[in-house]
């Protein structure tokens, strides 16, 4: 697993379909729902006519985390939903979750730092999940 500036990311040698159901599941198991899935890929060759390898962009969201985050600062829905990608690079899968205390620190509205590292731990889970059988 790895932790950048603003995601969490882990790279898997697994199918693409199989790493997006396992991100799903990962993603419900820590109180998360899949709003959007928008399939890049699609939409590439739909709008411009070229080919590109998979790229799934999964809109997941904690109801209960991005309530108290809107309560807080109604323009944090800027920041929703959190955003995780899954794309093939070579022989292998990449799952990478947007990092929520990195988002929420960028806010700088008082009393978030706790939210955001919650969110994060959770998103680290769905990562490190992605390794488990």
């Amino acid at each position: 697993m790895a932790i950048h500036a603003f995601g969490i990311a882990t790279r898997v040698k697994i199918p693409f379909q199989q790493a997006v159901e396992k991100a799903k599941a990962a993603l419900k198991e820590e109180g998360f729902g899949v709003l959007t899935t928008i399939d890049v890929q699609a939409n590439v060759k739909e709008k411009l006519g070229l080919d590109r390898s998979p790229y799934l962009i999964l809109g997941a969201c904690n109801p209960l985390m991005a309530h108290k985050a809107l309560e807080a600062e109604p323009e944090l829905g800027l920041f929703m939903p959190c955003n995780v990608i899954v794309y093939e690079d070579g022989d292998e899968v990449v799952v990478s979750a947007l990092n929520p205390a990195a988002a929420l620190s960028m806010a700088s509205v008082p009393g978030l730092d706790e939210l955001g590292a919650q969110g994060s731990a959770h998103l680290q889970r769905v990562i490190e999940a992605m390794h488990k059988p």
